[in-house]
């Protein structure tokens, strides 16, 4: 995370962001492609206000994120800054765990990784923006997207994931050049409704067939 927190930092300088702010965005969002959007949008001279509109709606999958691990995390006051560790990392993380006390101790230790290690990157990124003349020569700007594959391999195994990143793939890189920017990543989901609606009609013709003996018999 240091190394793709260094990328951020050196995106945000190119952007002409100071390092205090550079730092300040890291530590209280803590979504990475939210921040790569937001000093993008505002860097190629977008207003802040509608880049920071365009953060939260990347932002909003962590909705699905939260109905995911949100059993394993703490209840009462204690939510509010466990739900600030909910990243990709922890989420991925959590869920290859195989017990829920597993996955709770996976979920805050990768937070707690990534809320220090994420905001140290960006300072060193920033930093080092400053010293080297074409920070892009480096090839930091790989190291996230890299992350983000890293993440989801171990998830390809199973076929519905499969076929939902296939299409939520397809859809993104689709719309890429007719939306937006951060809009395709959002569109991508539609890889999940269809496979979930896939899913659920053949439960339910699986269920006909189960309840009538008739279609059983034609079904072998």
């Amino acid at each position: 995370m240091v190394i793709i927190g260094m990328s951020y930092g050196v995106s945000a300088h190119e952007g002409g962001f100071p390092v205090w702010l550079t730092v300040l965005i890291s530590a209280t969002v803590l979504g990475g492609s939210s921040e790569f959007l937001f000093i993008g949008i505002v860097a190629a001279g977008g207003a802040p206000l509608l880049a920071a509109l365009a953060g939260i709606l990347v932002n909003t999958r962590s909705l699905g994120y939260g109905l995911a691990v949100g059993r394993y995390l703490p209840r009462g006051r204690r939510m509010f800054p466990a739900a600030h560790l909910l990243n990709d990392e922890t989420v991925a993380l959590s869920a290859a765990q195989t017990t829920p006390a597993k996955a709770r101790a996976a979920y805050v230790m990768c937070g707690i990784g990534v809320l220090l290690s994420w905001p140290l990157g960006a300072l060193l990124g920033s930093g080092l923006g400053r010293l080297v003349a074409d920070p892009q020569s480096l090839g930091l700007d790989a190291a996230f997207p890299a992350l983000l594959l890293a993440l989801a391999i171990p998830s390809l195994r199973d076929p519905q994931t499969r076929w939902a990143g296939i299409l939520g793939a397809g859809a993104a890189v689709a719309t890429t050049s007719v939306l937006p920017a951060g809009v395709p990543i959002v569109v991508s989901l539609i890889g999940v409704a269809v496979v979930e609606l896939w899913r659920r009609v053949r439960g339910t013709d699986n269920a006909v067939v189960q309840d009538v003996p008739e279609l059983q018999e034609a079904a072998r």
